[in-house]
C-alpha cells in the first residue's frame, strides 16, 4: 500500500511539474514560411463583485424582536422573503418603512407596533432590522 501511495504521489508531482511555467525557447531556423500569429487572447472575465457585508445588527434585532411577528405573519406582518407582500412596501421607500417601524402603523393589512414592541431599541437598530428584512425580500 505504501508503494502505491508513493507512486500516486510521484505521478501527481510530475503532472504538476509539467504544468509549470517553462522558459520560452528560441524558434528553430526554418525555410518554411512563418505561421500566422495567434489571435489575441480573449479578455478575462470581470472579477465577481465583492459580497455585500452582512447586516449583523439587523439580523440580530430581527432574530430577537422582529421575528416574533414577522416570521409567522402575526397581525399582518409581512414575512421576510415574501416578495409579493414586501414589494408594495419597499416601493414606498426606506424613509416610509423606517417611519412605520419606528412610530408604529395601522393599515389595511394589519398593524405594526412602534419599534416592533422593542421599546429599548435605538433608531439605528430598528432601521438595521428593516434593512435586513428588505434585503431578504428583494
Amino acid at each position: 500500500m505504501n508503494a502505491r501511495h508513493l507512486l500516486l504521489s510521484l505521478g501527481c508531482a510530475l503532472t504538476l511539474a509539467a504544468c509549470g511555467d517553462k522558459p520560452a525557447e528560441a524558434p528553430a531556423a526554418s525555410t518554411a514560411p512563418a505561421a500566422p500569429a495567434a489571435a489575441p487572447a480573449a479578455p478575462e472575465a470581470a472579477p465577481a463583485p465583492a459580497p455585500v457585508a452582512e447586516n449583523a445588527v439587523g439580523k440580530k434585532v430581527y432574530g430577537s424582536t422582529c421575528a416574533l411577528c414577522h416570521a409567522a405573519g402575526v397581525a399582518g406582518a409581512p414575512k421576510p422573503g415574501d416578495k409579493a407582500d414586501w414589494g408594495p412596501r419597499i416601493a414606498q421607500g426606506n424613509d416610509t418603512l423606517y417611519k412605520h417601524a419606528l412610530e408604529g402603523f395601522t393599515g389595511a393589512k394589519g398593524m405594526m407596533p412602534a419599534r416592533g414592541g422593542g421599546a429599548s431599541l435605538t433608531d439605528d437598530e430598528v432601521k438595521a432590522a428593516v434593512d435586513h428584512m428588505v434585503a431578504l425580500s428583494q
